[in-house]
């Protein structure tokens, strides 16, 4: 009789792929509603569900972003044991880091290796644009990873 192993991933490794899934879905769902309510109140041109092809691979707009929600999901999920002690607690901590962390990484970061100025030129109503619509990618991280069977327990 032939045995079979069967390999099982790390409690860590589940959780990490969790993190990106869950973020790849609230970039989907949470990011892509902030952007529409941000258009309907007149604070950003742009609609959601971009489907306008970008560079390098030609993949829809919103498709690499999500991917690059789905990659902060993996922060996320490294940094979410703090969220109880941040004002509001978990969701409060949720909505925090995403408001924050990538909206700073993409003013400073993205912005530069895109060749933009830092901020995006910190014009009003850019300037709170990114942490509303990112705030809102960080409850749904929060929302989705309560709902990935073998994601774990998120922190209470």
């Amino acid at each position: 009789m032939a045995q079979t192993s069967m390999v099982r991933s790390s409690p860590v490794s589940s959780r990490l792929v969790a993190g990106f899934a869950a973020a790849f879905l609230a970039t989907l769902v949470f990011h892509q509603i902030g952007v529409e309510l941000c258009h309907l109140v007149g604070l950003t041109p742009n609609t959601p569900y971009n489907l306008h092809p970008v560079p390098p691979f030609s993949v829809p707009q919103v498709i690499s972003l999500s991917f690059w929600g789905g990659v902060w999901g993996i922060v996320y999920v490294l940094v979410e044991r703090s969220f109880p002690r941040w004002p509001g607690g978990y969701w409060g901590g949720a909505i925090i880091f995403g408001a924050i962390v990538p909206t700073v990484f993409s003013w400073f970061v993205v912005a530069w290796l895109k060749g933009l100025p830092l901020g995006y030129g910190f014009h009003f109503p850019g300037l709170v644009v990114g942490p509303i619509v990112n705030g809102l990618w960080g409850l749904g991280t929060g929302v989705f990873l309560g709902f990935i069977p073998g994601a774990g327990n998120r922190p209470s």
